[in-house]
């Protein structure tokens, strides 16, 4: 229904005649909706590059088959960009009893005071509307979340303020979960989550309803379920107990970007560059997206934390103010970066390193250090393979050598380099 705020029904009498437009499940609307963009060849998920072909039609086979799913995939991977995007694949408007805590549906009331409101309110049942972006509620799984923070608990105070027993319905605190009824519901890093709390959630992803405190009120909640979590257990807090990963309809794995030209793009599209009066060489970004592809193949970076795509993204980032510096310092008009600024994009690389005991010996700037020489190595073999350097390299043993300043101006550095024969020839490549 495309109405924008104001003109949304306000009573349940009003409602009625679109009862229909708002019959389906959570999981039955993300279906239809996801079924629509399908067929118009819409984009799923814009902005997020590299998965077209791997994660994205996993997460598609999922949504088709009504499956809760958990995003698997090392830090870095996009995982909780993915899952707050599924909004998009949401009703604009959806309908529910004013005033009620866990956004009963007018048409089927699961609390006691939804059930009420339509007993003493009938037509004239006021009704709220949640937007699409409302109707996601994300927790970040920590080892102190408890089962009140989750589900709910009794709350004596709200049972004294209103003069109500202990054991009525309306004494409840509802925690997150029913609170997140007829919406997505998702929790960052599961593993995280101490094992009763995942116990917590067997019966809502099973049976679909939950129990509050031994309280006999069943709520037959209409969530969907997504979880991220980290493949290895690298911070040794803690595991998806078996039951719970029984329950997942899904579970679909995340990657790095499986090339160099994803990288760049991701990188491209991510890291803040858009400054005045930069310009950034191409060869500067092969090499810093070389620097990522060669830290997560390195044996003294530990696999299992992995590495970020954040840290081409922080490096380019750095690399690109080293550059603007330098450009103020020297007075100039235009910034253009080298890459004696990469080292000096360390401190955006060392804080992102996980390492191993044999890194560890060597230090995280000697790893750094070493890492982006192999990665201009690279670089430069892809641009000068097979390039005659004789006459350069005769240059330096007879005895020339040069000493730049990071500060120095682009004018300096022209002249400087331009005394060495044949290279500038060579530079038309770049």
């Amino acid at each position: 229904m495309q109405m924008q705020p104001q003109d949304l029904p306000k009573t349940l009498g009003a409602l009625r005649p679109y009862r229909e437009k708002f019959q389906s499940s959570i999981k039955d609307e993300l279906r239809n909706n996801l079924i629509q963009k399908l067929k118009s060849g819409e984009t799923l998920f814009p902005g997020v590059m590299g998965y077209d072909d791997t994660v994205v039609p996993q997460i598609v086979n999922a949504i088709l088959s009504r499956h809760n799913f958990i995003l698997l995939g090392l830090r870095g991977q996009a995982k909780t960009r993915l899952i707050r995007m599924l909004t998009s694949l949401l009703n604009p408007w959806t309908p529910y009893i004013a005033g009620s805590e866990i956004r009963d549906d007018p048409f089927r009331p699961i609390s006691s005071f939804g059930r009420r409101q339509i007993e003493e309110k009938g037509d004239e049942t006021p009704i709220e509307w949640l937007s699409a972006d409302e109707r996601y509620i994300e927790k970040l799984a920590t080892p102190d979340v408890t089962i009140a923070d989750m589900i709910g608990d009794i709350d004596p105070i709200k049972a004294a303020r209103r003069g109500l027993d202990i054991s009525d319905e309306l004494t409840i605190h509802y925690g997150l979960l029913p609170r997140a009824n007829r919406g997505i519901f998702a929790i960052n890093e599961l593993p995280d989550l101490a094992g009763k709390i995942q116990v917590g959630l067997f019966n809502i992803m099973q049976e679909g309803d939950v129990q509050i405190k031994g309280y006999p009120v069943r709520l037959p909640l209409d969530v969907l379920l997504v979880f991220t979590a980290n493949p290895e257990d690298y911070t040794a807090r803690g595991k998806i107990v078996t039951p719970l990963k029984d329950r997942i309809g899904s579970e679909i794995r995340t990657h790095y970007p499986l090339s160099i030209h994803h990288g760049m793009a991701i990188t491209t599209q991510e890291a803040w560059t858009d400054r005045n009066d930069v310009v950034i060489p191409q060869f500067i970004r092969e090499c810093i997206e070389h620097l990522a592809f060669a830290a997560r193949d390195d044996k003294r970076i530990d696999k299992r934390s992995g590495v970020s795509q954040r840290l081409p993204i922080s490096v380019l980032e750095n690399v690109v103010s080293s550059a603007e510096r330098r450009a103020l310092i020297a007075g100039e008009s235009e910034a253009v970066p080298r890459i004696s600024d990469i080292y000096a994009a360390l401190p955006a690389i060392t804080g992102k390193l996980e390492l191993e005991y044999e890194g560890e010996l060597r230090g995280g700037e000697v790893v750094a250090k070493e890492l982006i020489r192999g990665a201009v190595s690279k670089v430069y073999d892809q641009y000068f393979a097979g390039t005659n350097t004789r006459q350069i390299v005769q240059w330096f043993e007879l005895g020339g050598s040069i000493r730049l300043g990071e500060n120095a101006p682009a004018q300096t550095l022209i002249q400087t380099l331009d005394s060495i024969q044949g290279l500038m020839e060579l530079t038309e490549k770049l």
